[in-house]
């Protein structure tokens, strides 16, 4: 439509200008709001923040202090809390900014420190950044608690670190000035949150610190109670944040997350009744540094598995083990457990050739999804005499795997060759660190040519893809936790 001579863009109808708004990204309309007052009305029209997605803290990307991010997520929350249908959060408050989500890359894991005692010099930034955390977590509550409309939040807060010498636990935020009045207060308000909602369908909490207790969900409203379809529940170090009464209660759910040693013989088998809606997803978080807080005993035994199964033929499992040695992954791995998804991450904590061989066997209608990774200066080799390799057996018996990845260990040139050719192009996803690569002397010797250059040759042509080694590592070692939220959303969603 042409505009008349001196006619401009501020001759447009409200409605329309705030049409064209709703193409942006949340990025874009608040700084398209600071043009001028008419835009700032119209981009400040509920319809257009109906799915608010933001990131806060990270290190200070923007250059703007954590006080200055906090003002800012304090306008945005004020602005749209009462209203906003899809809230997705995540805080990192330290030294933060506020961006939406979809524009983040995966950062690579990095070390910090897991408390403030253990590096005086460090103790100072890290009560302000934990002072920052609840400030923003009583920010966000405050604004959203008395929003009856809201059907999807989603809280991940990486504040909760897997690290070799701890964990941080919310004992640590008692530290903070004023740090038990500001937790009981947070506490409260998100439980006011559940009872105040009216069709809440996704509920999802990753790693917040002292905010939800194993007496929050008794809140949840009976409406919501009966519209909810997802529900995360992740913590490392608490004990059980469900209890079967509360379980009992959501009987849509569709798909659950929680840590591995919180899904009991008795909720599995409360997940097992014909009574309920059969489950389809279910994401198992087992952390091996959290084991000694949280054993595996009383937890789901085959039978369970069997049983659960019978009444959710559809159910597919995603497990993330962290730190897990080879011994606790064959108690947890049962052969009804319908496993689609299994991420072994570590630092230094060995997997085993005979539990790979495990796997491969047990899962091998099943497994989609497979990542093996360790952050360790060693690279052992899991094959035998370099051609018995349990990830080749893995990737010729398990017939749906369309994603591997790999790092830490080493895997033989002719071997990643072999893997390209039983899955050609099924595989959809081959990340292999170039580090992680081996080429083995005496084949080397018969071939002309550079070996690296053959390798990408051969492994393209079994992909039918251009194919290449990752040449940075930390492209592949993603911080496991945050990595773990991401992925369960969207295997939560991808029913």
């Amino acid at each position: 439509m042409a505009l008349c001579g001196g006619v401009g863009a501020m001759a447009l109808p409200s409605e329309l200008i705030v049409h064209i708004f709703s193409f942006l990204s949340d990025r874009d309309k608040l700084r398209a709001s600071a043009v001028c007052s008419r835009w700032r009305e119209c981009l400040f029209y509920p319809a257009l923040w109906t799915e608010l997605k933001l990131r806060i803290g990270g290190g200070g990307c923007n250059g703007g202090s954590s006080s200055e991010e906090t003002l800012r997520l304090e306008f945005l929350m004020r602005k749209f809390g009462s209203f906003v249908r899809e809230l997705q959060l995540e805080l990192a408050p330290v030294e933060g900014y506020i961006t939406p989500l979809n524009s983040e890359q995966s950062s690579a894991r990095m070390e910090q420190p897991p408390g403030p005692d253990n590096d005086p010099q460090l103790s100072e930034r890290w009560r302000d950044a934990m002072a920052t955390y609840m400030d923003q977590v009583l920010c966000v509550f405050s604004s959203i608690r008395n929003n009856r409309n809201l059907q999807k939040l989603s809280l991940y807060g990486d504040t909760c670190i897997l690290q070799q010498e701890g964990l941080l636990d919310s004992s640590n935020l008692h530290q903070i000035h004023q740090g038990d009045k500001k937790i009981n207060e947070i506490q409260q308000l998100f439980m006011e949150l559940l009872s105040n909602g009216r069709q809440l369908r996704w509920l999802s909490c990753s790693f917040m610190l002292g905010l939800v207790t194993p007496c929050s969900l008794a809140c949840l409203s009976n409406p919501s109670a009966e519209t909810l379809q997802h529900l995360s529940l992740l913590d490392h170090q608490l004990g059980p944040l469900i209890s079967p009464s509360e379980l009992d209660r959501l009987s849509n759910l569709h798909s659950l997350a929680l840590d591995f040693s919180d899904l009991t013989s008795e909720l599995c088998g409360l997940l097992a009744s014909p009574r309920r809606t059969p489950l389809h997803r279910l994401s198992l978080l087992l952390n091996g540094a959290a084991l000694e807080f949280k054993p595996l005993e009383g937890t789901a035994t085959e039978d369970d598995w069997k049983a659960l199964v019978r009444v959710s033929a559809n159910l597919r499992v995603y497990i993330m083990a962290l730190e897990v040695d080879s011994s606790e992954l064959l108690r947890v791995l049962k052969p009804s457990l319908p496993l689609e998804r299994l991420h072994l991450d570590s630092y230094n904590t060995l997997v085993s050739d005979a539990t790979l061989e495990l796997i491969s066997q047990q899962y091998n209608k099943t497994l989609s999804h497979f990542l093996l990774l360790r952050d360790d200066p060693d690279f052992p080799d899991l094959s035998v005499n370099r051609n018995e390799d349990p990830l080749v057996l893995l990737a010729w018996r398990c017939t749906q795997l369309a994603v591997l990845v790999i790092h830490g260990y080493t895997v033989w040139s002719h071997n990643l060759v072999a893997i390209s050719r039983l899955r050609g192009s099924s595989l959809r996803v081959l990340t292999v660190s170039e580090e992680s690569i081996d080429f083995d002397p005496d084949q080397s010797m018969c071939m002309e040519g550079d070996p690296v250059h053959n390798l990408v040759k051969e492994v393209s042509l079994g992909l039918g893809r251009v194919w290449h080694p990752c040449l940075d590592s930390s492209l592949v070692l993603s911080e496991p936790t945050q990595h773990f939220h991401r992925e369960l959303h969207a295997f939560s969603m991808g029913m």
